[in-house]
């Protein structure tokens, strides 16, 4: 697990963008529920960070694709899967699994 950001730096239903190892990690604030995916959409690279967060999916701001934030799935488009990271909370720090 590697240091990502401090939770306290994630505003509740709001997003931060960080940089781990070379990565752009979207952190995604849900009600104190704290979720780390990959910035760039699956389809066609659009940066997620302007997406839509409703009903525990981050929407592609480009073309709307939705995308589950446990699982990554697509709900539109099954092909297409948003590489989620698994974290761990260490008191206020974020930690990511980049696997």
């Amino acid at each position: 697990m590697i240091f990502a950001a401090k939770v306290s730096e994630v505003p509740n239903f709001g997003k931060k963008v960080v940089t781990v190892e070379g990565r752009e990690i979207l952190l995604i604030n849900v009600k104190g529920e704290i979720f780390a995916c990959e910035n760039d959409c699956p389809h066609q690279g659009s940066p997620l960070q302007a997406g839509i967060v409703k009903d525990g999916h981050l929407s592609c701001p480009r073309h709307g694709y939705r995308f589950n934030l446990k699982t990554g799935a697509c709900l539109d488009h099954p092909e297409f899967t948003l590489k989620i990271f698994p974290l761990q909370l260490q008191g206020d720090d974020i930690m990511v699994d980049l696997g």
